[in-house]
């Protein structure tokens, strides 16, 4: 089998088993530190970074957003509002990383989406209501909660999750990618939302209303958002996987926006359907929103395991080709390869656990690249290939050298 990188399989000792476990004897003298890596070959960044205008457009509108927070709601209540969305922000960020820790997305795209979703969705969904305002000065509450806020929304943040499409095509691989999207946006979405939410709280009835308002929007639903603009992002992750072109990809994307405007308008409506007392609230939240939100999480682990399967396949080509092991392709595949893997190196001398993270998190690209290759959809797949395999040798003689 061929590949075409120019690379040959390494001919080192490769890892002995499914990690063979070095004994010391007692009393053994301090390990020295791991040995010094060479500069690892970076693969180019064309078709995985933010188009640099949009930028100061972000910082533009992050500027009339803290204008309008300031103005509008005080200085005060402002900061309170931003501390308190803090907290489950930075749950849901945490959770939102450890789905994708093993082919973690570029930095500047995760950040441009967070960004997306805390400002220029916000922003545009407050300029989009101003302007309603005009057109239909008597809107009731409830074409305001459960038809405008989640078409609006869900239709703002849907659109930066196009442009992470777009601009990072090359690191927008599947569903699992689109989930992480997604719920970036949401996440960010989420954090400005609710420091507008708390702030108000805080200066219509205090603490105690505060209390209220956190108990609700941080504790019984931090993933609401990021749930919502997650549908979205998996049907684009999908067309990402089928190397769908631009009009077909859009197309399925308004299959998962149509979800997301769905499950937002669900639980927006709420308290229509069950009236503003908090029992009836908590009825209609465990019947019904809970269990959706399992459902979620069991297809979060279902793509997880769909994303297993898959780099496992394509590390299998490698292996047929001589550059892994079998016992290293469950190794770099599983999660529990992965746990045994890192265990071993922190063994090794000087402790290599950094090391093995690398040599997984490279193969795992290098799994997604070989991927594109196949369905065709990235022509520059197989210099990504080629710098890959470059990084796996280096490392691996990191980790096996005495």
């Amino acid at each position: 089998m061929t590949y075409g990188t120019g690379l040959t399989p390494p001919h080192q000792q490769p890892f002995p088993t499914a990690l063979a476990q070095p004994t010391y004897g007692m009393g053994a003298a301090i390990a020295p530190a791991p040995p010094a890596v060479q500069a690892l070959p970076v693969a180019s960044p064309r078709g995985r970074r933010a188009w640099v205008w949009l930028w100061p457009v972000l910082g533009l509108l992050l500027l009339l957003l803290i204008a309008y927070f300031v103005t509008f709601l005080g200085p005060f209540a402002s900061l309170v509002g931003l501390v308190a969305a803090l907290i489950p922000y930075a749950v849901v960020i945490a959770t939102v990383v450890l789905i994708d820790r093993w082919e973690p997305e570029p930095k500047g795209l995760v950040f441009f989406a967070l960004a997306w979703g805390g400002i220029a969705s916000i922003a545009f969904t407050l300029l989009f209501d101003l302007a309603l305002t005009f057109v239909l000065p008597e809107r009731n509450d409830f074409f305001s909660a459960v038809i405008q806020a989640p078409l609006v929304e869900e239709g703002f943040k849907g659109l930066g999750l196009l442009l992470v499409f777009w601009m990072g095509r090359r690191a927008f691989d599947g569903p699992v990618d689109g989930v992480v999207y997604g719920a970036m946006i949401g996440a960010g979405f989420a954090f400005t939302e609710n420091i507008q939410y708390f702030a108000i709280s805080t200066i219509e009835g205090g603490a105690a209303s505060l209390g209220f308002t956190f108990f609700l929007r941080a504790i019984l639903s931090p993933f609401a958002h990021a749930m919502f603009t997650a549908c979205t992002g998996f049907a684009l992750g999908l067309a990402a996987r089928r190397g769908m072109k631009a009009g077909p990809a859009i197309g399925l994307a308004a299959v998962g926006y149509i979800a997301a405007v769905l499950l937002h308008a669900l639980w927006n409506g709420a308290s229509f359907v069950v009236g503003g007392g908090l029992f009836e609230f908590l009825g209609y939240y465990f019947v019904l929103q809970v269990p959706i939100f399992a459902l979620f999480v069991w297809g979060i682990v279902m793509l997880r395991r769909e994303e297993a399967r898959l780099t496992r396949e394509r590390l299998g080509d490698y292996a047929a080709a001589g550059w892994f092991t079998p016992q290293e392709v469950d190794m770099l595949a599983t999660p529990a390869g992965r746990r045994t893997g890192r265990a071993w190196a922190a063994t090794l001398p000087g402790g290599r656990s950094k090391l093995m993270t690398t040599f997984i998190r490279d193969a795992a690209a290098l799994a997604a690249a070989r991927q594109r290759a196949i369905s065709g959809r990235d022509p520059q797949a197989a210099h990504d290939e080629h710098v890959l395999l470059a990084r796996l040798t280096t490392t691996r003689q990191a980790l096996l050298s005495r």
